[in-house]
């Protein structure tokens, strides 16, 4: 045996022994001081992350500081009824707020269910949330799984814009700082509270925020009407307002909309009966329906457009407001306008505008406007510009009326051949603009005449195709014709300048003072004669109005026009050509001024003649409520007086007979017995037609024509349209049949027509041409003193038709009433004037001659009567106001 060898073994067995243990120890030691490492490294982690957590936590937001309430409100427009007829909102403002009791369960359960099922137990964070997500993530690979709390996520729109970081490192410093806060805020404010702003603040597609217009947006319903399907519907868009919106999105939104409902049955928020109907039910079909009837009513009405004039205007001069200051107040305010529409003239109005019957029949003389633009790049990146007049030379028309189509189609097929012929392989559109606005236009203004209210307006007629467009009743100006005969001559006349409704004015031949151009009457040349200021006004009568104008003075006239509320009259301009205008002359009693008038200033001027000679602005809303439904302006009436009470009435009285027997019998109600009084208007070769009128209740009035003036051959269907509308409105509201107020300070006389003096009994009665006795109504004070003095009793011989002599039969001469008048020109009156030669037939020596038939007693027959022209037939009313080119460079001139 070899024992050494035995040793050398043992003794290596040893060494590795010993070995062993070292390394053991040697391990061991190693992993104590990787484990001590670990751990003190976990200590340092810790307090450093500690100290990174608390540095982010303090550098958010202080919670006292910050404001989760929802901002940025709908602005509702209500009628004077209190019914809600329109709502304005700017970006992100599209939110009515509504009370959390105002919200139905079913609502907040659906989104309780779906985004924060621990909502009422948790303390601001979710920590069950979060470990489910983290998990979630793990298994997944994808950590997209929400853990925010509803707390959070009011937080976050309302604090930290939206959470719409650029990158990771921002995220996660936002998401800290949310939950730090949610946790603060949760100690503040009570969860309902949270929720309520939550509710009210959430975006939920569509331009909605918030569930009460969601509500109004999609079912057209308060939020408090909405079921359990509908419901979930809206809680299925907080995921993504976008790709969840179920107008546009319905696949993705029915999905989730099944999870909001799956996971408020397992939590006992709706049982399984309810569970399934809603699941059953066709929702999507209803939302169609309403985004269909949302689709036509996308634009505000011609009445809301001016009301938001008024409304910016008044901010700014009233409250001081910037303009900006009273957008942002009016399209994110949250306010409250209560406006003085009347809803049930409006609709009348719609009704009517909106039926074609009453518009001149499309193919004869209504049409479509053109207007065109096209802009191209070529292939070698040129640039043309093509407009209107190019594609009037490829359509090689040489129509003064090119741009008026009979038919729409034939205009957009026109178009489509231009651009089939300009646009060439390679070409690229830069712009196009194609405008087809039906023509005639009309604009028509309702005004409750006792407040100055504005009950009703329409400011064209076709589908509108914007908000805050072009508002013919309102910001659009046109010459108004013998409507203002009323206003700029007789109100002044009886007013101030000491004439009557008997005042008689010639009519004859009348040249402008200083020029050697004449007043033209619309029935031509024939003249009436001696006429007094009512039948002026019935009959329209040009020489008579321009004759009792220049008697006045055109700056008296003129400055009853400015008291009237006229802005658009100018005393001196001078255009960009150097020439010189005013409406200080007599042209402006006849309505040609230099750039017309609106129809809402003109009802309003005429309102005032109805109201007793009081003027008040027209007005559109009554008052207007912040968002907290405190008073932040409120309309009172802007009134003075502007002529006498006697003035208003007989004006009125006088315009009741343009209506019974004048220019306007087509205007009388057939269904309705009520007294209208009012004026027509025509202006120079029928470009705009008016009527402006009224009952003891509403004046109204209305404009047709085309909007770059054009004749008209149908020159009476604005009647029709007045007619219909105001008797359908007296109709609908039950108006009584009352007639006009007579004031105290009106008396009666019996009068001559003919002077415009006391009718001298046995004369006036008895006249040649007819009896010229009127009972004639009179302000206290300007009745006649004196007796007519211009009818004489004259013996005349019938032979020689001159006044009879000794010498003339007594069978031959017939004592009769005649009119001394000095003539220049023939007029109805020359038949019937004294002749101033005596009988030259009847001689001393030719004396006896056979008996002739007496002449017939008085009255004489029809046949016997001179018959003066006849009234215009309504129907076919032409030329009525014509004032022809008296003043060429304010009729031939575009404004």
């Amino acid at each position: 045996m070899d024992f050494s060898r035995k040793g050398t073994q043992k003794k290596q067995q040893q060494i590795k022994s010993t070995s062993r243990k070292v390394a053991s120890k040697a391990g061991v030691s190693l992993f104590r001081i990787v484990l001590v490492g670990i751990v003190f490294l976990a200590i340092v982690g810790s307090f450093a992350g500690f100290g990174i957590l608390k540095g982010l936590a303090d550098s958010a937001p202080d919670i006292d500081q910050i404001n989760v309430e929802p901002n940025g409100f709908t602005t509702n427009i209500y009628d004077r009824d209190g019914n809600l007829i329109q709502s304005l909102a700017g970006a992100e403002s599209n939110r009515v707020y509504v009370k959390i009791d105002e919200i139905p369960e079913v609502v907040r359960n659906a989104f309780i269910s779906i985004e924060d099922e621990r909502f009422y137990t948790h303390d601001g964070v979710d920590v069950k949330g979060i470990f489910r997500a983290f998990f979630s993530g793990l298994s997944s690979g994808k950590f997209d799984e929400g853990a925010s709390t509803i707390t959070q996520q009011l937080i976050k729109n309302q604090v930290f814009n939206g959470g719409a970081e650029d990158n990771f490192a921002d995220r996660l410093v936002r998401k800290v700082q949310e939950q730090y806060l949610a946790i603060q805020l949760e100690d503040k404010l009570d969860k309902d509270l949270i929720l309520e702003y939550y509710l009210n603040n959430i975006n939920l597609g569509a331009g909605s925020y918030g569930v009460q217009t969601a509500s109004r947006r999609y079912f057209n319903k308060e939020v408090g009407q909405l079921n359990l399907s509908e419901a979930a519907v809206i809680a299925a868009i907080a995921q993504s307002p976008t790709y969840m919106n179920p107008i546009s999105h319905k696949e993705n939104n029915a999905k989730r909309r099944t999870e909001v409902l799956n996971s408020m049955l397992r939590l006992g928020h709706c049982t399984e009966a309810e569970y399934n109907k809603a699941i059953e039910d066709d929702v999507y079909s209803r939302i169609q329906s309403v985004n269909e009837e949302i689709a036509d009513e996308s634009y505000y009405s011609y009445f809301v457009d001016e009301l938001i004039e008024q409304a910016l205007e008044d901010l700014q001069t009233e409250k001081g407001y910037t303009y900006t200051q009273a957008s942002k107040a009016l399209y994110s305010g949250g306010l409250s306008i209560y406006t003085t529409l009347d809803s049930d003239v409006q609709k009348i109005l719609d009704d009517v505008y909106s039926n074609p019957d009453y518009f001149p029949a499309v193919g004869s003389i209504s049409y479509w406007e053109l207007n065109y633009a096209l802009s191209i790049e070529t292939a070698k990146g040129e640039t043309i510009h093509y407009h209107l007049k190019d594609l009037k030379e490829f359509a090689g028309s040489t129509s003064k009326y090119f741009t008026y189509f009979s038919k729409k189609e034939d205009a957009l097929n026109l178009i489509k051949d231009f651009k089939e012929a300009k646009l060439k392989e390679d070409d690229t559109i830069l712009a196009e603009n194609t405008s087809l606005i039906l023509q005639p236009q009309s604009s028509m203004v309702i005004i409750d005449q006792s407040t100055g209210q504005v009950v009703g307006l329409i400011g064209g007629r076709g589908r509108k195709t914007g908000n805050r467009t072009l508002n013919r009743a309102t910001n659009t100006v046109r010459q108004p014709g013998s409507v203002f005969k009323v206003l700029s001559t007789y109100l002044p006349a009886l007013d101030s300048a000491g004439m009557t409704l008997t005042s008689v004015i010639d009519d004859a031949p009348f040249q402008y003072p200083g020029t050697s151009k004449y007043v033209s009457n619309w029935n031509k040349n024939v003249y009436e004669g001696l006429t007094t200021l009512r039948r002026a006004i019935y009959r329209s009568m040009n020489v008579v109005t321009v004759k009792t104008l220049n008697q006045v003075t055109p700056q008296v006239g003129f400055d009853y026009l400015q008291k009237l509320g006229f802005t658009s009259l100018v005393d001196t301009w001078t255009d960009s050509n150097g020439r010189p205008f005013s409406d200080i002359n007599l042209s402006t009693a006849l309505g040609g001024i230099t750039k017309g008038v609106s129809n809402l200033e003109l009802t309003g001027a005429m309102a005032a003649v109805a109201n007793s000679g009081i003027y008040t602005e027209p007005t559109f809303y009554t008052k207007i409520l912040d968002h907290d439904g405190k008073v932040l302006l409120e309309k009172k009436p802007v009134t003075r007086q502007v002529m006498k009470e006697s003035t208003s009435f007989l004006l009125t009285n006088a315009m009741e007979d343009v209506v019974k027997i004048g220019t306007g019998t087509a205007l009388r109600f057939p269904k309705l017995q009520m007294p209208i009084a009012g004026k027509t208007g025509t202006t120079s070769d029928d470009n705009d037609l008016w009527f402006s009128g009224y009952t003891p209740y509403y004046t109204a009035t209305i404009w047709s024509g085309f909007d770059n003036n054009r004749p008209q051959v149908d020159k009476s269907y604005h009647k029709r349209i007045w007619r219909d509308v105001m008797e359908q409105i007296h109709i609908k509201k039950e108006l009584k049949n009352v007639p006009f107020t007579i004031p105290d300070s009106i008396v009666t006389a019996q009068i001559c027509t003919k002077s415009g003096k006391l009718a001298a009994e046995g004369l006036c009665d008895h006249y040649i041409g007819g009896s010229t006795v009127k009972t004639e109504y009179f302000a206290k004070g300007t009745v006649p003193t004196e007796k007519c003095d211009i009818h004489v009793k004259a013996t005349v011989c019938k032979d020689s038709g001159k006044i009879a002599t000794e010498f003339c039969p007594p069978s031959s001469t017939k004592e009769q009433v005649y009119l001394v008048k000095e003539e220049t020109h023939a007029t109805h009156d020359t038949p019937n004037i004294l002749p101033t030669e005596t009988c030259d037939v009847h001689t001393a020596g030719n004396s006896v001659k056979p008996d002739f038939p007496d002449f017939p007693d008085f009255p004489p027959t029809d046949s016997q009567t001179p018959t003066p022209p006849p009234y215009p037939d309504d129907e076919n009313e032409n030329d009525e106001d014509t004032i022809e080119s008296e003043f060429p460079d304010i009729f031939n001139y575009n404004y």
